[in-house]
């Protein structure tokens, strides 16, 4: 099986001569994930090379696909849909036809020893609930139509209101608690209306009735999406590839240290690679570090009410345990969503179903996702003991025979998702707020970036259009994903921001386990 290799990117450097004639603005992006990526690609179709600073010897950022051994595993999984026009373009300029697949769109809730389909069908749901059950569930939905509940600004309450208390408990109580940390009572409603809102009770029966192939209206009704064969990191490798092959610098294993600025613009950009520090002159600084750090990074040092708003900005963190075994030990699914509070466990993947090219002959990868904090329990755990834990908690589960596991691998991904507390609002516009007025050269995208619970699509716009800006346009990129509409939900106008990509994370009391390390 042939695969796509990245090309050795470390210490590629642009040289002086060919800097100084060259009469483009001189752009540093920090970060080679979706957004810088598009950024350094957009740039140079603009026939403008930049360089693109990348702390990880791998690019892709949480759209990577790691390897090992052969095996490939997608961190968090990655349908390609969007409506953006423009990103669904630039989708197959980067690669060609063939590298994509036209994959089927599997998923179910395992929930009290049971499968429930997802999209919910009438048959199954009534069949795994038993007929007392669904009557209750039933009454439940009645009585919360004529009596909903008074609190309906977190999502058990905003939930429980639509949907009953009880199917609220069965479908969307325990898998979001494990997702964010914290009960649901401490979950915004905010988050439930921009993920679920098209999706009511009424709209799942009549779906489960008289289903309409390929539905988009709602976002859990998709039925097919495209998929890179590699996997999703195939997309960021070749668009290195390109952007090198173009002129642009993409230098690996280099983190940021500093952004120097003076006179109301940023200067330079200080990183240590392993040939020790090197600064980079920088008329525009594109930066999808989280902007935490990035506003950590400033030289001269940033006022200590700014400091406190980034300090005060936190994320949760991800990892995968990736279990080898049989083909026919895996499932057609290409997640199951894990309802079951026996279990750490949050969602499961099976990577032979994103693509067969993800696995080996005649074995198959299972994905077992775990949400966590940097620092805590799960970890800082051996990946020895993670792979014991993924065994034990497939056989609490009933799915796999431990047995049949031959080996396994771990994936850390931190910084996975922003969190959204009850302040993190205000501290993002205190940053927003010291940058526009400091350093307006310097532009924050994509999902860490701007501390937006972002999409790849929506990364890759926030990067588009500050390519735009960069040339002369005046986009406000912090419009991108505002809206309560899902991105798969309704009609997009082309790249218009407003024209609705939105997805939003839900808004938290912040959770600070005590082993967290800080952010």
């Amino acid at each position: 099986m042939s695969q796509p290799t990245l090309p050795d990117t470390e210490g590629l450097e642009t040289s002086a001569a060919a800097n100084a004639a060259d009469p483009s603005p001189k752009v540093v992006i920090i970060g080679a994930g979706p957004a810088g990526l598009t950024a350094a690609y957009q740039l140079l179709q603009q026939g403008v090379r930049s360089t693109v600073l990348e702390a990880d010897k791998v690019v892709g950022g949480i759209s990577r696909t790691v390897e090992a051994d052969g095996w490939r595993f997608d961190i968090g999984g990655h349908r390609f849909f969007t409506k953006v026009k423009a990103v669904e373009e630039l989708w197959h300029e980067i690669l060609d036809e063939g590298d994509f697949m036209l994959r089927p769109r599997m998923s179910r809730i395992f929930y009290d020893g049971k499968f429930f389909d997802y999209p919910l069908k009438a048959s199954n749901a009534l069949g795994n609930l038993g007929v007392i059950e669904a009557l209750r569930c039933v009454a439940s939905y009645a009585w919360a139509r004529v009596h909903p509940p008074a609190d309906q600004t977190n999502l058990a309450g905003w939930v429980s209101a639509r949907f009953g208390r009880r199917l609220y408990g069965i479908f969307f109580k325990t898998y979001n608690e494990k997702l964010w940390g914290v009960s649901a009572e401490e979950i915004s409603a905010d988050w439930a209306a921009q993920r679920i809102k098209n999706l009511s009770l009424m709209g799942a029966v009549m779906n489960a009735v008289l289903p309409k192939r390929n539905q988009t209206e709602i976002t859990s009704l998709i039925e097919e999406f495209q998929y890179p064969k590699y996997g999703p990191g195939m997309m960021w490798e070749r668009a290195t590839e390109k952007v090198l092959a173009g002129g642009t610098d993409v230098v690996m294993q280099t983190k940021v240290t500093k952004v120097r600025h003076a006179a109301g613009r940023a200067t330079a950009v200080l990183a240590r690679g392993e040939s020790g520090e090197r600064e980079y002159p920088a008329d525009h600084v594109v930066s999808s570090m989280p902007i935490s750090s990035l506003v950590r990074a400033m030289d001269p040092p940033v006022p200590e009410d700014v400091q406190r708003a980034a300090d005060d900005l936190h994320y949760r963190d991800f990892l995968t345990v990736a279990l080898v075994m049989p083909e026919s030990a895996g499932f057609a699914d290409n997640w199951i969503y894990v309802h079951s509070p026996d279990v750490r466990v949050g969602r499961i993947q099976n990577f032979g179903s994103w693509s067969p090219y993800l696995v080996k002959d005649g074995r198959t990868c299972l994905g077992l996702e775990y949400f966590v904090f940097e620092g805590d329990d799960l970890w800082e755990a051996d990946d020895a003991d993670l792979v014991e834990l993924g065994k034990r908690e497939l056989a609490t589960l009933g799915l796999v025979d431990p047995a049949l596991v031959e080996s396994g691998y771990v994936v850390r991904m931190p910084k996975a998702y922003p969190v959204y507390d009850d302040s993190y609002k205000q501290n993002v516009d205190v940053l927003r707020r010291w940058l526009a007025d400091n350093t307006p050269n310097v532009h924050p995208v994509g999902r860490n970036g701007m501390h937006k619970y972002n999409n790849q699509d929506h990364s890759m716009l926030t990067a588009m259009l500050t390519v735009e800006n960069i040339l002369g346009a005046s986009h406000d990129i912090w419009q991108v994903n505002v809206e309560e509409d899902y991105h798969e939900e309704g009609e997009l106008k082309d790249r218009n921001p407003s024209g609705g990509t939105g997805r939003d994370a839900p808004i938290t009391n912040r959770p600070r386990p005590a082993t967290r390390t800080p952010s």
